[in-house]
């Protein structure tokens, strides 16, 4: 006998209970049921009360019936690096799990016989979140030691080796190209899917003309300014962009880490006292040179925010193998202009030992770039941005090491400042809160209490 449906100006009552969903239909008069309607809804302890879905199918099904998922299904680009995928594969795999017989059953009725409470698959879920958010932290921790090295590595390939930093950076671009793998062996058209190539288009072209202007501003100003500059302006107008564009805002503890990371970047950037006390006539040429590479950084700021900002608007459309795709070809194409236009001689190296910098330089950028770009899927622009200021206190040890120099009293306080507030930076995101889990407890207790109507 079929089930139908015919009642008319029905009323939905729905009821959560711990394990399961039930509803029933009720209508505004008193309703007999007609011969033929069946009208029974399992309620607990009835047969077939266990094969409603619990939270754990109910993942699974959003997952399978997701509109993205049907749609990276039916937009799959054609051609891919190692062939065509067989789809029988993955229902073959599958198939066993479905036919398992009796144990599978068995195993399906002994965890569903379990009863697992709310708050257990409440934990789960939070052990999940959490061990993301963790993994997501250490990869923008990484990223930022990457992005100290690339600094010290960039600086000893142009004093060393007298390796242009354009023409490292249009090395670097070269060699990056081969990311183009990744999204052709996922099937995925590696200029982005159709209807967002032109926001692609728009993210690599900021991101490589943040890179060009960064690059260009070392040969003008000392490569310690030049990078506390780029990376104070990219915090503090991420920000600002993500609120006007994406009207994504900060939390008042994150504002606060952000704002002392900036005070201590601005600390690094005070000049020293003999620089400040100087009674020497100050050559023009040298004052125009600096101030044309503070402004080229703090471009290259502005560049980079709009370049994160954009991704974090992409992060459910375009992976992070197509962005890094992107920002190479449009990196190839940027870089040479950049080299034309501020005439940089051409240099090449001419030793295993330049040339095993200049890898070491381009697998630095790849690991910074990867960090960043999947933290975006989860954070905010500007808490990314601000977590990379570890770069400056990071290539300031690294100096030390390899480029000997004593640093200033306002260099220490503020690298100090900066490792304190990304360090209590991921700490709030990362150690439990006690408070806000009591707090959604109580809150989640109360819609179970009362009915939804």
């Amino acid at each position: 006998m079929e089930s139908t449906h015919l009642l008319s100006s029905s009323k939905k009552r729905v009821k959560i209970h711990p394990h399961t969903v039930t509803a029933k239909y009720a209508t505004q008069a008193p309703y007999s049921p007609q011969p033929g309607v069946h009208t029974h809804f399992p309620q607990p302890g009835d047969e077939g009360y266990d094969d409603a879905p619990s939270f754990e199918d109910f993942g699974s099904f959003l997952v399978e019936t997701s509109d993205r998922k049907q749609l990276t299904e039916t937009k799959k680009w054609p051609l891919t690096l190692f062939g065509p995928k067989d789809k029988d594969k993955e229902t073959a795999h599958r198939a066993p799990a479905a036919a398992g017989g009796e144990g599978g059953e068995g195993v399906a009725k002994a965890a569903k016989g379990s009863g697992r409470g709310v708050g257990e698959q409440l934990a789960s879920f939070g052990e999940a979140s959490v061990s993301a958010s963790r993994l997501t932290w250490v990869g923008l921790l990484g990223a930022a030691l990457a992005h100290g090295c690339l600094i010290v590595l960039t600086r000893v390939a142009s004093e060393r080796f007298s390796l242009g930093p354009l023409f490292l950076l249009l090395v670097r671009c070269i060699v990056q190209l081969l990311s183009v793998a990744v999204p052709l062996h996922r099937g995925e058209n590696p200029f982005g899917p159709e209807g967002y190539r032109l926001r692609l288009l728009c993210y690599g072209i900021a991101y490589s003309l943040s890179l060009c202007c960064a690059y260009s501003s070392l040969t003008f100003a000392s490569p310690g300014n030049a990078t506390t500059t780029w990376r104070l302006a990219t915090t503090a107008l991420s920000a600002t962009l993500a609120f006007l564009l994406l009207e994504e805002r900060l939390g008042l503890s994150d504002g606060i880490s952000i704002g002392a990371g900036l005070c201590g970047s601005g600390l690094v950037l005070l000049p020293t006292a003999d620089e400040s006390n100087s009674n020497s006539t100050t050559d023009p040429v040298a004052f125009w040179r600096g101030a044309f590479g503070w402004s080229l950084s703090a471009l290259a700021g502005l560049w980079m925010a709009l370049a994160l900002v954009g991704y974090r608007s992409l992060k459910e459309r375009v992976g992070v193998g197509t962005a890094l795709f992107t920002v190479s070809w449009t990196g190839c194409l940027l870089a040479p202009a950049s080299l034309a236009l501020l005439q940089e001689g051409w240099s090449w190296p001419g030793s295993a030992t330049a040339w095993g910098l200049v890898l070491g330089l381009v697998a630095c950028s790849v690991a910074a770039f990867l960090g960043m770009t999947h933290a975006l899927t989860r954070l905010h622009p500007a808490l990314v941005s601000a977590s990379q200021s570890l770069e400056i206190p990071i290539a300031m040890l690294l100096h030390l090491v390899v480029l000997p120099l004593v640093p200033t009293a306002p260099e220490v306080i503020g690298n100090v400042m900066v490792i304190l507030s990304v360090s209590w930076l991921v700490a709030t995101k990362l150690l439990p809160s006690r408070g806000g889990s009591r707090r959604q407890r109580e809150e989640y207790e109360e819609i179970l209490d009362s009915p939804i109507k």
